[in-house]
């Protein structure tokens, strides 16, 4: 079975601004790449996508058009950069969007996500890395993908410094090994569940969980 994957830029940047989130992402697709995974990078900024929680917003909303090329995948990629510690605001739209996932279901009554893989880029200068990823990981594996072991890969530059990604120059026993390996992993994983899907649930609505309506 042939994999796709789609890499999710969150950056704040629109096209064509240089991006060290852009350039992780392209990174571990390249990474993906070796594995024999065909891929595509959009920056969600590019996209007029609203903020809300169901799958279409309505009113010229982007997201139902990136939620077909999701859907069509068997690996999503979240590439984010770090704001105060923090997963940027796209990131944590796209994860709001991520939401209504849970209440979609195929005819056998399972997540439309489940049998997908999900990993996470992050780049950002200072620390937050691991606390950044730990978010989305998790936001991820709510809504029904699941994440390889190593299934991140990540770069921070020194504190009070302002040197960017890709400014950076290459990282290959570092980054590069972590971008490696989560391309390695999310690949096979995302093998083995298109071989062997999980189970469907044993009554309609079990594994599912409660839609959440905004605040």
């Amino acid at each position: 079975m042939a994999i796709r994957a789609l890499l999710l830029n969150c950056t704040l940047k629109r096209s064509p601004s240089p991006s060290s989130s852009d350039l992780l992402g392209r990174e571990v697709l390249a990474a993906l790449a070796e594995q024999g995974v065909e891929g595509e990078l959009v920056r969600v900024v590019d996209h007029d996508v609203r903020f809300g929680v169901s799958t279409d917003e309505g009113d010229g909303d982007g997201w139902p058009a990136l939620r077909a090329k999701l859907l069509a995948a068997q690996i999503l990629i979240i590439a984010t950069p770090i704001w105060l510690g923090q997963p940027s605001s796209v990131c944590k739209m796209v994860l709001e969007r991520l939401d209504a996932e849970l209440s979609e279901t195929d005819a056998e009554g399972r997540l439309c996500t489940y049998g997908k893989v999900a990993g996470v880029a992050v780049v950002g200068n200072e620390d937050g890395a691991h606390h950044t990823i730990g978010q989305v990981q998790q936001a991820l594996n709510e809504v029904g993908f699941t994440c390889p072991a190593a299934g991140a890969t990540y770069w921070v530059g020194e504190a009070l410094h302002k040197l960017d990604y890709r400014d950076a120059g290459p990282k290959p026993d570092t980054t590069g090994r972590t971008t490696k390996a989560l391309a390695l992993n999310a690949a096979h994983l995302a093998r083995l569940l298109a071989e062997q899907p999980y189970p469907p649930p044993e009554t309609k609505n079990a594994g599912v969980g409660p839609s959440r309506e905004p605040a």
